[in-house]
C-alpha cells in the first residue's frame, strides 16, 4: 500500500503545542483540524510511505504501543478529507472492533469547517481576537479601544 499527501503544496499547516495540527486550505476554503494522534499521521505522510511506515513513525513519535490498525485508521480519515492519497489500503475493522482493540490509545480525529461556516460560528459566538489584530503584523502598533 502507498500513501501520500494530497496536495500539500497549497495548504497551511499550524502546528500547536500539544500535538494536534490545524491545516487550512485556501483552494476549496477548508479549514481541517487534527488531534495528536491524526497529526502524528499527517506528518507520517510527509514523504511518500505505507501504512508499516506511518506506524512505525506513529511509533516513534507518539507511543510505542501505537499499532498498524491505528495507524490505519488514522490514514482513512485522513484519505476521507482529501488530504492523503493511497492505493491498496487493506479493509478496514468494523470501528467498534476497531475502538475495542485500542485500550489507552487515543483515538484519531480529524475535523473540517468550511471558512465561511468558521467565520458564520465566530460571529455567532461573538468572538473577539484576544490581541488586537494590528499587534500580530506591526509591534508598534497602538490599538484603538
Amino acid at each position: 500500500m502507498n500513501i501520500e499527501r494530497a496536495h500539500s503544496d497549497a495548504l497551511v499547516v499550524n502546528q500547536l503545542p500539544d500535538g494536534s495540527k490545524v491545516i487550512v486550505d485556501p483552494t476549496n476554503q477548508t479549514v481541517f483540524a487534527l488531534n495528536a494522534t491524526a497529526g502524528a499521521a499527517w506528518d507520517a505522510c510527509s514523504d511518500p510511505t505505507t501504512l508499516a511506515g506511518v506506524t512505525e513513525s506513529m511509533q516513534r513519535s507518539l507511543h510505542p504501543q501505537i499499532n498498524e490498525e491505528l495507524a490505519q485508521e488514522a490514514i482513512q480519515q485522513l484519505q476521507d478529507k482529501n488530504l492523503v492519497n493511497t492505493s491498496g489500503l487493506p479493509a478496514q475493522a468494523s470501528h467498534r472492533r476497531f475502538l475495542a482493540t485500542l485500550g489507552a490509545a487515543a483515538v484519531p480525529l480529524v475535523v473540517s469547517l468550511t471558512i465561511a461556516d468558521q467565520r458564520a460560528h465566530a460571529v455567532y459566538a461573538a468572538s473577539k481576537p484576544t490581541t488586537a489584530p494590528c499587534a500580530s503584523v506591526n509591534p508598534t502598533c497602538k490599538p484603538t479601544k
